[in-house]
């Protein structure tokens, strides 16, 4: 296992101030409590548009600064425009993005230097489920594949165990494999 390093490296993750949350949210754990949101707006057909400007945590709302916005469409294979990654598309993005900033922080933890990080995601969906032709069809992915391409100053074995100590930590990861409470209401 990799010791933590005092060499200096440069990976832009700051592990002294997340080291520190961590002390802090064990005095106050009511404090680690966050809500994230996105309010998604129907433009037309399948095309919609995510706004994020906000969150609530540390025991208040905080706002970002600046407001995001992330568009979604269907391919022009089920009838639609293209404008935008699909939904399923962005959820693989928000995986590859969340096991890829833990890697950089793992690193940075172990005193690894990152030169370059590549994760690769793609899911497999037969779309049979979708459009209701077969109810024992799943309406979403059967599976999903991640492969890494790391450039570091490190073993095989060392990048190997900040890729999994990055997967072991990923909220989005634990999204996906684990089962989590969704209600859906109308106003």
């Amino acid at each position: 296992m990799t010791q933590v390093s005092t060499a200096p490296v440069k990976n832009g993750v700051n592990t002294e101030a997340l080291i520190g949350a961590r002390g802090a949210f064990a005095e106050a754990p009511a404090a680690a409590q966050f809500t994230f949101k996105s309010t998604c707006d129907w433009i037309e057909g399948t095309y919609n548009r995510n706004t994020i400007g906000g969150y609530f945590g540390l025991g208040q709302t905080h706002a970002r600064k600046r407001t995001f916005s992330i568009e979604s469409d269907h391919p022009e294979v089920f009838a639609a425009a293209d404008r935008a990654p699909a939904p399923p598309e962005i959820v693989l993005s928000a995986l590859a993005s969340c096991l890829t900033g833990g890697v950089a922080a793992v690193a940075q933890h172990r005193g690894v230097q990152l030169r370059s990080v590549r994760a690769t995601v793609e899911g497999d969906i037969d779309v049979q489920g979708i459009l209701g032709m077969d109810p024992d069809i799943r309406n979403g992915f059967s599976a999903i594949r991640v492969s890494f391409e790391i450039d570091a100053d490190a073993s095989a074995d060392d990048i190997n165990a900040i890729v999994a100590q990055s997967q072991k930590r990923s909220a989005v990861f634990d999204i996906l494999t684990n089962p989590t409470n969704v209600a859906v209401t109308v106003a």
